[in-house]
Formats: structure tokens, C-alpha cells, sequence
């Protein structure tokens, strides 16, 4: 009987052995993170520029100063991470309440998306969100109370900070759309009297579809920061991955990378002419 435990002892060591030779064997795996945790999927706001837009019209690649981000942060934290079109910013974010996605490279923060992701500080952008008019327009905005009386404008799924957007839902009458270019072009036709929406990517989209009749109007409506989140069902959802991915938006804060992307992205969007 003794020699019989002595066996079983030494076929439960070989085992341990083995299976500890197969997790090192795995350099791709985070420590402390689920098996499954060999990948990230990222996506974001496909009508972004310069933060994110797709490469071409039919590609599911995503392209711009986010992916950029995406890129340094996957080396900073040791897992691969594509950055991936899985539809408009509604979709994305209902992708991400199903844990279908890990990463949102661009959100603001609210309390209702608390529920379903976690947010990284510090923020790595600050946005400013205006209000913007045809050319012609008689509109003295001043105050969030001018817009009232007004047919308003906006996209799908945008946030523009707990405040305002509160406001908005009990005061504005705003026609809600899937992209900005046709909310743009909403504007254009005089189909609604005022757009909001982030002043770069506006900017560059008016730039882009050659609108000259349509301008910001100042003050913004809202100076909100940008997060990178991860979903609360993501398989790679871990402390350990958390705290890696915290230290890293730390170091990315502190290096002030994000100006440069941004700017070299800028002459990129620059570049691609105008829209079909």
C-alpha cells in the first residue's frame, strides 16, 4: 500500500509539472487573466477623425490616432489588440454591452455606461463639443436654453456629459442619425437648424464633404475628457489586465503621446480628399 500512495504521489507531481510547462509555454496569456485572454478587441466611433475612421468604405479596419494609441498600449501591456469596424457608435457600444468587444478607444464618461465598462484614468483627450449653424443663420446662442425653441441635430449614441445631456432630454428637440455626414447634411438642407457634435471631427468632415456654409458657434456646449474603457464581460476583464492597462494610460498622460498622434493624423484625414 505505501509503494501504491508513493506512485499516485509522483504521477500528481508529473502532472503539475506539465501543466505549469504549458502555461509558460503561453507568453501571449496575461497573468491572473481568464485562458481565452489571447486577444483584444478594440473598436470605437467610426466617424472620427482624427481619432478613428475607417481605412476605406467597405474595410473593417480601423485607422487614426486611436489606433495609433491601441498599438503602444498592446506592447505596454503584453496582448495583442486589433483595432476592428463592427458598425456605427450605437452598434459599438451595444457590442460592448455584450462583451463582444473589449476596448472603446474614445468614450465619455457617463453614469449609464458605468454599467456595462470600466473607464481608465486619466483621460488621454480633451474634447470640446459646439454647436454648429449654416452660414445664414440668425441664431444669438449664448446659453443651452437659446437651442430650445429649435430643431437640433445630433448622432446616434453621442454623449456630450451627464449635465447637458440631461438638459437636452428634457428641453431640446433633437432628430437623432447614424453618421455624421448626414447629420451634416441634415444642416446643409435646412432640415434642422443646428448640429452638435465635436468640433475636430466636425470640422474635418465639413472640411471633407467641401460644406462652406456651415460654422461653430462659441461658447462650446460641453468640454468633456475621453477614456479608453473596457467591457465588464470581456473574458480579459482581470485586476492584473486593469492594473496594466491603468499604468500604461499613466505613462501615455505623462509623455503627452497622444498630441503627436493626433497632429500626424490630422495631415492624414488632410490627405484623403474628399468624400465619395
Amino acid at each position: 500500500m505505501p509503494r501504491l500512495r508513493w506512485c499516485i504521489r509522483l504521477l500528481t507531481l508529473g502532472s503539475a509539472l506539465l501543466q505549469a510547462a504549458a502555461v509558460q509555454a503561453q507568453p501571449d496569456v496575461v497573468q491572473g487573466a481568464a485562458p481565452a485572454c489571447r486577444q483584444l478587441v478594440a473598436s470605437g466611433n467610426p466617424q472620427y477623425p482624427p481619432y478613428l475612421w475607417r481605412s476605406t468604405e467597405s474595410s473593417e479596419r480601423l485607422v487614426g490616432a486611436n489606433v495609433e494609441m491601441l498599438t503602444w498600449l498592446s506592447k505596454e501591456v503584453g496582448v495583442p489588440i486589433e483595432a476592428r469596424y463592427v458598425g456605427p457608435w450605437a452598434r459599438v457600444q451595444e457590442e460592448m454591452r455584450a462583451g463582444r468587444i473589449d476596448l472603446i478607444a474614445g468614450a465619455f464618461f457617463t453614469l449609464a455606461r458605468t454599467e456595462y465598462m470600466d473607464y481608465f484614468h486619466p483621460a488621454f483627450r480633451e474634447t470640446r463639443s459646439v454647436v454648429l449653424v449654416r452660414s445664414g443663420s440668425n441664431l444669438d446662442y449664448r446659453r443651452w436654453s437659446d437651442l430650445a425653441p429649435l430643431q437640433g441635430g445630433t448622432v446616434i449614441g453621442n454623449s456630450f456629459g451627464e449635465e447637458f445631456d440631461r438638459y437636452a432630454k428634457e428641453n431640446l428637440q433633437l432628430t437623432q442619425v447614424s453618421g455624421l455626414a448626414q447629420a451634416l447634411q441634415m444642416l446643409q438642407r435646412s432640415r434642422i437648424d443646428y448640429l452638435i457634435y465635436e468640433d475636430s471631427p466636425a470640422l474635418a468632415y465639413v472640411a471633407r464633404l467641401n460644406m462652406q456654409n456651415v460654422r461653430p458657434l462659441r461658447p462650446a456646449v460641453a468640454s468633456e475628457s475621453l477614456y479608453l474603457t473596457l467591457s465588464h464581460r470581456s473574458p480579459c476583464n482581470t485586476p492584473e489586465l486593469r492594473g496594466r492597462l491603468a499604468r500604461a494610460m499613466y505613462a501615455l498622460s505623462r509623455q503627452g503621446l497622444m498630441n503627436g498622434w493626433i497632429d500626424s493624423n490630422i495631415q492624414v484625414w488632410k490627405r484623403i480628399g474628399p468624400a465619395p
